[in-house]
């Protein structure tokens, strides 16, 4: 069966690493390509975009796709969209991996918001020092908030530098230890965090780190998907793909 995993998450690469090398499964894995260096996989990969539903669904035909996967990150609402509707379309089945959102723990200083444009919102009026852990293609949201002092974090440099009055830029890729988290917010003498509820283990230290530190955080919550519910984790997205590998029959059989 012929598999074509959207990915650029840690789910993905587990997931991958579970495929590879199976006889049963034919596994191409496929990267947005927002990181310009992904690490190579051990299953055969792509770099880019498709060009829309269209294009998508005229991949899974070119490629003889038995079945689409969709880990990817998620805040990637508009590619979980596409996904969707190609597999739809295709006729094909779509298995999707969604790590557990976070949750709110006794000590943690929440102001959960909609959207980027809130978030900047919320804030508030008076200059403050933020740490910014959104990525790096939604920083002009906060321009609206010019009066606030950022510390950007990214995994790799915006190629537009942001239009703010005052910023600093670091790159860091996690996992994050919370000791290390709480000695740049202490150091960095940040006033609240900006987030999205990405979930997972590799950036969660900065979350605990707020935490002990008794600082608010704005956290941006996930944007509403469709569909039915989605697989946790790596292991139980293998179990389904096989579960539709061994028990219908690929595409045109």
């Amino acid at each position: 069966m012929r598999v074509l995993l959207l990915g650029g998450t840690s789910e993905a690469s587990k997931l991958a690493r579970l495929l590879a090398g199976r006889p049963d499964l034919d596994c191409l894995l496929s990267f947005a390509g927002r990181t310009k260096t992904p690490l190579a996989p051990p299953v055969p990969f792509r770099i880019g975009g498709f060009g829309g539903v269209d294009g998508l669904v005229a991949f899974l035909a070119t490629q003889e796709i038995d079945l689409l996967v969709d880990a990817t990150h998620p805040f990637a609402e508009q590619m979980s969209q596409n996904a969707e509707a190609a597999a739809k379309r295709a006729g094909i089945p779509l298995v999707a991996v969604e790590r557990p959102p976070w949750s709110r723990e006794p000590g943690d200083q929440w102001i959960e918001v909609a959207d980027m444009a809130r978030a900047a919102e919320a804030l508030g009026v008076a200059p403050r020092r933020v740490f910014l852990t959104i990525g790096r293609l939604q920083l002009a949201s906060f321009e609206a908030a010019p009066q606030h002092s950022y510390l950007i974090r990214t995994i790799e440099t915006a190629e537009v530098a942001p239009n703010f009055p005052s910023y600093q830029v670091i790159s860091g890729l996690g996992p994050f230890t919370q000791e290390d988290e709480e000695r740049l917010l202490r150091a960095a003498k940040i006033d609240v965090l900006v987030t999205k509820n990405s979930g997972g283990q590799a950036t969660i230290a900065k979350i605990l780190a707020a935490r002990a530190l008794g600082l608010p955080v704005v956290m941006v919550q996930r944007p509403h998907r469709t569909g039915n519910g989605a697989c946790h984790d790596a292991a139980e997205a293998l179990h389904v793909i096989l579960r539709h590998c061994h028990g219908s029959a690929p595409r045109g059989e």
